[in-house]
């Protein structure tokens, strides 16, 4: 329970249906941390105020709550992670690792001392069991809300102990049980920044953590010429336009990082677009990927509409994916997940 609207209609939902529920929110991080100006270094999810909303939900609703303590794990699965992707010219995604590495692994086992059959959340996505009796994940009903790109890392036996009682439900009708429930978070706004990144600057929250990564470097179109200079890799993703430094007649984008050389090469929205990918660390939902070219549809961002593609699997749990057409901005770093229509086939990370 995040405080947030969707999992506390969960929580009610399977209460209400009669199940023996339990409420369990996660404190990630030290809530009286502040940064230098004063402001408190982290955001809206899962802080202080949060923790105290999933509590009075779970009153209003007569379940037990809990609070469990998972600072350090989230600072060796989930910050660490960030940082270090960063410094190595990655762009990461700390809320899949969020969920794969916290929620569904250590959450998981902590549910067992409980005793609990399942693991329930408010994630927009539905779990249907097939005739041999393997769990498939498909998208949430609502397809402006569906959360299946950050949880293609779920196993068989996750999927077995998760449940998403909001799965098939739209976030109007959610707020509309939320009224009908009498909960307080009603009309909570989703929670939209990075909770351990509240203001937005990733690079100041990085130098914090690493102080080395501010390595100057320099700005390169494609040729090899210098354009300008910059103060660190970590200050840019594939396809950024804003905050190069660069006077240009024409739109620049970041086309390509090079750690090793703290180079950042730039050019037109043209030499963004790329045809083909290699993902590691690649989970297959079902257990076991294609033994052949697979025909799938590709998510290369939480945003991004998913593009007709074909894949196929490589030794080490890597895959290699060529889309029918370019895409723009394929970053390393970033998740890709395969699809076959509302269905996730699995996903990986960009290399």
């Amino acid at each position: 329970m995040s405080g947030g609207v969707d999992s506390s209609v969960a929580a009610a939902l399977l209460a209400e249906q009669g199940h023996d529920v339990i409420g369990v929110s996660m404190q990630l991080y030290d809530n009286s941390q502040v940064t230098e100006s004063g402001q408190r270094a982290f955001g809206t999810c899962c802080t202080i105020d949060d923790l105290y909303d999933a509590r009075r939900v779970a009153a209003t609703i007569g379940i037990p709550h809990y609070i469990v303590n998972f600072e350090s794990q989230f600072g060796e699965h989930v910050i660490s992670n960030f940082v270090r992707e960063y410094v190595h010219g990655r762009t990461p995604i700390p809320c899949a690792h969020c969920n794969s590495d916290l929620k569904f692994a250590e959450l998981l086992d902590r549910a067992k001392a409980y005793d609990a059959e399942q693991l329930a959340t408010g994630h927009y996505a539905r779990i249907e069991t097939d005739a041999d009796g393997r769990y498939r994940l498909y998208r949430g009903a609502d397809n402006s809300k569906d959360q299946t790109y950050f949880l293609f890392s779920l196993t068989q036996q996750q999927l077995a102990r998760a449940a998403f009682p909001v799965g098939h439900l739209d976030k109007q009708t959610v707020r509309a049980h939320a009224e009908r429930l009498k909960l307080h978070v009603t009309q909570k706004p989703d929670s939209q920044e990075i909770c351990f990144v509240p203001d937005g600057d990733y690079a100041k929250f990085i130098e914090r953590q690493a102080p080395d990564a501010a390595r100057p470097g320099t700005v390169v179109d494609n040729s090899g010429r210098v354009l300008g200079t910059h103060a660190g890799v970590h200050r840019f993703t594939i396809g950024q336009r804003k905050g190069l430094g660069l006077s240009s007649s024409e739109p620049l984008y970041v086309t390509e990082i090079k750690p090793e050389t703290a180079e950042v090469v730039v050019g037109s929205r043209n030499d963004l677009g790329r045809t083909s990918l290699t993902a590691s660390e690649v989970n297959w939902i079902s257990g076991k990927g294609p033994e052949d070219w697979l025909r799938v549809s590709a998510q290369i961002r939480h945003r991004h509409a998913a593009a007709p593609a074909k894949i196929r699997v490589q030794p080490d749990l890597k895959a290699e994916l060529e889309f029918d057409e370019p895409q723009t901005a394929i970053t390393p770093g970033q998740a890709v997940v395969f699809y076959d229509g509302d269905e996730v086939l699995g996903g990986g990370w960009i290399d």
